[in-house]
């Protein structure tokens, strides 16, 4: 089914009980920029609270909740496409993770520790009032979805994952293909490096204009470069530096705080979708995927796209995600 256009509301739903007035004249920053607001039809914003951290999100549709968590570097509208193809059956809602965009951006590397991700996810979710969700998530976004189903499995659905493989078979393929372990390279230079290293990301300083450098869409990438120029640079690295697994003396990463320990088995469907022409994550990290979960296992490849196969396979992905959830409803 093709995907309508989404509404902009200047509505800010359950914004901390705040009267929505005040929020949009006091803070119109917290407002769709000009770029984003061509595709956010429909679409109210929000904040979840946790702690001291507060979890900005999307929110379109009504129905079963939906929550989707981007990776790196990116922010809520990365979804933009599949959020209009699901909000009319569904509620479907796209964080920022902390320190991207609005969303708090808190100080120190073990403010990004992956227990604190999970636990994010899990205040948006008690914050929308619900008890499940199916829990979508790309790259660090998709770390973070695994993470959720393995430490609250009672609050998971059905789970969706994109361009990440499982912990467990991802880190096998770094031990037993040279080709996946070369593949992560750039993430130890994130790990050990900073935002104001000049070669830092692939070879470029860490600016908004080269942080939105894989974006196709020169529609979006305004509404991206401006998502990052008030996200930090630091919270982005520090999801390296608190989580990813530190490469031993034969160049194999190992250990980290990911998940790929011996985690439990997801006893949820699970739907991943894989773009094959993605040099950082490779294929061969599906493999075994079924062993890891006791539900069913849906694997959906794309050889023409990429990393972010959400954007460069936009009607695939969007159409069989709908599909898939409707059938399982």
């Amino acid at each position: 089914m093709p995907a309508r256009p989404l509404a902009l509301r200047h509505g800010f739903g359950r914004v901390l009980a705040l009267p929505l007035l005040s929020v949009a004249l006091l803070s119109p920053a917290l407002l769709p920029t000009p770029a984003e607001a061509q595709s956010t039809e429909g679409v109210e914003f929000g904040f979840a609270e946790n702690g001291d951290v507060r979890i900005h999100y999307a929110t379109a549709g009504e129905g079963p909740l939906v929550v989707m968590i981007h990776g790196f570097p990116d922010f809520w509208y990365s979804w933009r496409d599949q959020m209009a193809g699901l909000m009319d059956r569904f509620q479907v809602v796209a964080i920022d993770q902390r320190g991207y965009n609005l969303s708090s951006q808190p100080e120190g590397v073990g403010a990004y520790d992956m227990s604190l991700l999970v636990s994010d996810v899990a205040a948006v979710v008690r914050h929308l009032g619900a008890e499940k969700a199916t829990i979508v998530g790309h790259d660090w976004g998709g770390v973070v979805a695994w993470n959720v189903a393995f430490s609250h499995p009672e609050m998971v659905e059905r789970l969706v994952i994109l361009n990440l493989p499982h912990p467990a078979t991802m880190t096998q393929a770094w031990e037993e293909n040279e080709e996946a372990r070369a593949g992560t390279g750039y993430a130890q230079v994130f790990r050990d490096g900073n935002p104001d290293d000049a070669e830092v990301f692939f070879g470029f300083p860490m600016t908004p204009v080269t942080l939105a450098g894989w974006v196709t869409d020169p529609e979006a990438r305004p509404a991206y470069i401006e998502a990052f120029s008030r996200s930090s640079f630091d919270g982005m690295l520090n999801y390296y530096k608190a989580n990813y697994p530190e490469r031993d003396a034969d160049g194999v990463a190992r250990g980290g705080n990911i998940g790929a320990d011996d985690p439990p088995l997801v006893q949820v469907p699970t739907l991943i979708f894989h773009g094959l022409l993605d040099t950082a994550l490779h294929s061969d990290g599906l493999n075994d995927s079924w062993d890891w979960i006791e539900a069913d296992l849906t694997i959906v490849t794309v050889p023409d796209a990429g990393h972010f196969v959400q954007q460069d396979a936009s009607e695939l992905v969007t159409n069989t995600m709908r599909w898939w959830l409707l059938m399982r409803q």
